[in-house]
């Protein structure tokens, strides 16, 4: 699943500590999301488009 975390994240400003620390899970795990090695569970996917003010279809997609 393509997503468009690490966008977000550097438009915000932000580093993958940081951004992990406002969404209490790991700098791995951000990394890991950003990599597209991990696709994040739903409750983490819903809070990750919540901190970003967006929605979680306009941050994860698959390619068709």
């Amino acid at each position: 699943m393509r997503n468009e975390v690490r966008r977000l994240r550097l438009a915000a400003g932000l580093s993958q500590r940081e951004l992990g620390e406002q969404l209490s899970v790991s700098r791995q795990t951000i990394n890991s999301i950003e990599t597209e090695k991990y696709d994040p569970s739903l409750p983490l996917a819903i809070v990750i488009a919540r901190h970003f003010n967006t929605t979680v279809e306009e941050i994860f997609h698959v390619d068709p």
